[in-house]
């Protein structure tokens, strides 16, 4: 356990989690229990209706309240993982009352006073005044994840990225939906209503299907695309960066797959750019050519590093061109990561712990 970890168990003040019966506030307990934060430190907040019940925290539950402004305020940190209404109508003030505040729906993620952080990232942008963080979307964190260590030694030009996104990143609706339809769609004497989708657009088991989030009719970008572009650029401070996405979701419970097409600024040998992504905090290379093991969504299940693999350059590069001593500009890969956990519920904890570091949260 590091240092900054440990030291969760000696805020000075609840740590709030709002939204705690959700599957990423539940996600979230999960990971304070790991971190040794005794459950009468902590404040599971949620809707009246879940009032009164219990959810697992470590070996044992934490009883659910109403989530209030007084409640809420008297946390020293709150992590927000309800809907961004929640967030719009209650972070400002949490973060009036002394309350530091992270917030993993899209609602503070372009106001120009809200750091926006992946902490192996832009920590940077935090320091011991922040009291209001932005948790990005979670393909973009997977993505980044894997592209930063590129950035940092070579820098990127380009992203072309297909996610295979998880029915999970629409809750545990989406889970139930795809049970559901998996089941019905292996009776097929049930009745036909019972075939009907209720939370996408389109029946999610065996079944791919472009995003359900909105699209804009003018530009043929969904809402999802768009967060992908917007948040990329502002975490590199690259407002003028080619990113080219395409988003679908597949009939998988849990963690998102991503692959990528990555336009390097300078050519890289391929044996570096492996090495770059295995010394990164929070990967693990997975890229077994002589087995076919690569990275996958049940391997990233519940893991905290972002698995990457099946690197090689762009083949239209090297069938007509030979590397030359520096190599090549473009890269493809494919990656795999919890978009739960690390992709909200885990990046939210990381910033905590960093803002306990730099003074912003403190210890009794």
């Amino acid at each position: 356990m590091s240092a900054a970890q440990s030291s969760l168990r000696s805020v000075s003040g609840p740590i709030a989690v709002v939204g705690a019966t959700g599957a990423v506030g539940r996600e979230t307990l999960a990971i304070l229990a790991s971190r040794h934060v005794p459950a009468e430190h902590v404040l599971a907040l949620a809707s009246p209706r879940s009032a009164g019940s219990r959810v697992p925290y470590g070996d044992g539950t934490v009883i659910v309240r109403e989530l209030s402004e007084p409640l809420l305020h008297s946390a020293r940190v709150a992590i927000f993982t309800a809907t961004s209404d929640i967030a719009r109508r209650l972070a400002r003030p949490a973060a009036g009352a002394g309350v530091v505040v992270i917030d993993n729906s899209s609602a503070l993620r372009h106001e120009a006073d809200v750091p926006l952080v992946v902490p192996e990232i832009n920590a940077h942008e935090l320091s011991a005044s922040t009291r209001l963080v932005a948790n990005p979307n979670c393909s973009t964190i997977l993505l980044l994840m894997a592209l930063e260590p590129l950035r940092r030694r070579w820098g990127v030009e380009r992203i072309d990225v297909s996610t295979y996104q998880a029915v999970s990143g629409a809750g545990a609706a989406g889970i139930d939906e795809l049970l559901r339809l998996t089941r019905v769609s292996l009776e097929p004497a049930s009745a036909d209503e019972h075939h009907a989708p209720r939370v996408f657009h389109e029946p999610c088991a065996f079944n791919v299907f472009s995003h359900n989030s909105a699209v804009d009719v003018s530009s043929g970008l969904n809402a999802e695309e768009v967060k992908i572009i917007r948040e990329t650029r502002r975490i590199w401070n690259l407002p003028t960066l080619s990113i080219a996405p395409t988003c679908v979701r597949v009939p998988v419970i849990r963690a998102h797959a991503e692959s990528v097409l990555v336009t390097l600024r300078e050519p890289a040998a391929e044996a570096s750019v492996r090495e770059a992504i295995a010394a990164f905090p929070g990967l693990r290379l997975v890229d077994d050519r002589a087995h076919n093991r690569f990275p996958t969504s049940r391997a990233a299940t519940g893991e905290d590093d972002v698995l990457v693999g099946r690197i090689r350059p762009d083949p239209s590069e090297t069938i007509d061109n030979p590397p030359g001593q520096a190599g090549f500009r473009r890269y493809q890969l494919f990656l795999a990561g919890d978009q739960i956990r690390k992709g909200a519920a885990l990046n939210a904890v990381q910033i905590a712990e960093k803002l306990i570091e730099l003074g912003a949260i403190s210890r009794d």
